[in-house]
């Protein structure tokens, strides 16, 4: 069980540092695609990317104190299914163009709440 919770931990840190690093330094395109139409504040972004760095480096380190783990894997769902909210009032549901990026908080949502039950059973 250990073995898949690791593997379920490491894919969601590189998965959140790749989508924070972004946010945290207001640069590239999704910083700026959250700040004007969905209007959210450049300090808001900054919190949420920073909230995803967090939970990657509590990915890792709760490798090795589980306890960690847990929490940041039950975080990161929280914040995903904050990030789906935000798509499903957008409307990227409902658009065939954008429907295929808004699915990945669906997906890791899943994701977080896997790795969080199996560093959980690993304990």
């Amino acid at each position: 069980m250990y073995i898949s919770a690791a593997v379920l931990s490491v894919i969601l840190a590189f998965v959140a540092l790749a989508a924070g690093m972004p946010k945290t330094l207001l640069k590239g395109s999704v910083p700026a695609q959250l700040q004007s139409p969905g209007g959210l504040s450049a300090s808001l972004v900054r919190f949420i990317g920073l909230a995803e760095v967090a939970a990657a480096v509590g990915l890792v380190v709760g490798l090795f104190w589980q306890p960690l783990g847990i929490a940041a894997a039950a975080g990161f769902a929280v914040l995903l299914v904050g990030a789906v909210r935000f798509h499903a009032r957008a409307g990227d549901y409902a658009n065939p163009e954008t429907r295929g990026n808004a699915m990945a908080p669906i997906i890791l949502t899943v994701v977080a709440i896997a790795a969080a039950v199996t560093l959980t059973l690993a304990m």
